[in-house]
């Protein structure tokens, strides 16, 4: 059991008939009434987000989750494959699991895959940064490089970003799967 006290965020917790993992939390001290937090989480199964308070005396049923490295290998049309680096055992994830991070697998990648206890796959942390190259991007034009913006791309796997004027169409850049943004040339 774990207290309000306890929550922090990537935290998995067994709630409403469900496992969640909370994605933003926040204590509240209101100046008037008592102490909550703030929570929002997501369904590991669904990808529900919910916005839900407790009060700083509710007991919660955190959920241990083994994490384990793993290599994506292919998506074959319906499922995505990955691998155990050690026992080289393959696993499947649907796409309603990966949800949108399938913008960011290339294959090889390596992710981490999150387990509960009774061996069910919850789903995945992708590395923070990640090498892809871009495949399409709007032509320069002369004299924007003055403006200090940027032009639209889009990346072997379909991702759409803004990058800087410089960058070509072949050229691999590093982009960050936290919120989908160009951080540098590779």
């Amino acid at each position: 059991m774990a207290t309000t006290s306890d929550i922090r965020n990537g935290m998995m917790l067994e709630f409403k008939d469900g496992i969640y993992e909370v994605i933003e939390f926040l204590h509240v001290k209101p100046g008037k009434g008592n102490t909550f937090v703030r929570t929002k989480m997501r369904n590991v199964k669904t990808g529900q987000v919910l916005e839900n308070n407790f009060r700083i005396t509710e007991k919660l049923t955190e959920v241990r989750v083994e994490k384990k490295k793993m290599q994506y290998l292919y998506y074959d049309g319906d499922f995505y494959v990955f691998m155990d680096n050690e026992t080289y055992e393959q696993s499947s994830l649907d796409s309603e699991a990966i949800g949108d991070l399938d913008k960011y697998l290339l294959e090889n990648t390596e992710v981490v895959m999150k387990v509960s206890p009774d061996g069910e796959i919850l789903g995945i942390e992708l590395p923070t940064s990640i090498v892809m190259t871009i495949t399409e991007c709007d032509p320069n034009i002369k004299g924007n490089t003055a403006s200090g913006g940027g032009k639209n791309a889009v990346t072997e796997t379909g991702l759409r970003l803004t990058v800087p004027f410089f960058i070509e169409a072949g050229e691999k850049i590093k982009v960050d799967t936290r919120n989908g943004a160009y951080v540098e040339r590779a």
